[in-house]
């Protein structure tokens, strides 16, 4: 039987029906400063988005550009679809992230690969043998 994730002792039901007051005092103290200096309008509009899926149930992919905003326990379950500068990072939501932002799992950048030189990569090489 799998371990029941909590989040400082309350499980996902508990979190997701706190207010956001009483959630503040759980998050950590980065998370607690950003959001108690206020919410910018994309996160505003990103959170009533949120809502209105809640609302219809359907299994649309949220897409927004607010990599700083806090993952909160009402965007549980969610596909949330963040920008990384190139395109949009699919991100399932799982209990584990709350209190982390969305921009942590949406990673900008990837390892260099760097492929064998061709013909005319360098000087040298342009003296292949024809054999």
């Amino acid at each position: 039987m799998p371990k029941e994730f909590k989040y400082r002792g309350y499980t996902a039901e508990q979190l997701q029906t706190m207010s956001i007051e009483s959630l503040l005092v759980l998050l950590p103290s980065r998370a607690r400063r950003a959001l108690n200096r206020g919410i910018s309008e994309d996160k505003r509009s990103l959170l009533e988005e949120i809502r209105k899926a809640r609302e219809s149930g359907s299994d649309v992919a949220i897409k927004t550009h607010a990599r700083d905003m806090i993952i909160l326990p009402s965007m549980l379950g969610l596909k949330i679809q963040v920008y990384n500068g190139r395109e949009f990072a699919a991100v399932e939501i799982r209990t584990e992230m709350i209190g982390h932002y969305l921009g942590e799992y949406a990673i900008t950048n990837k390892k260099v690969v760097h492929g064998t030189p061709g013909i005319g990569a360098s000087r040298s090489s342009l003296y292949v043998p024809l054999k």
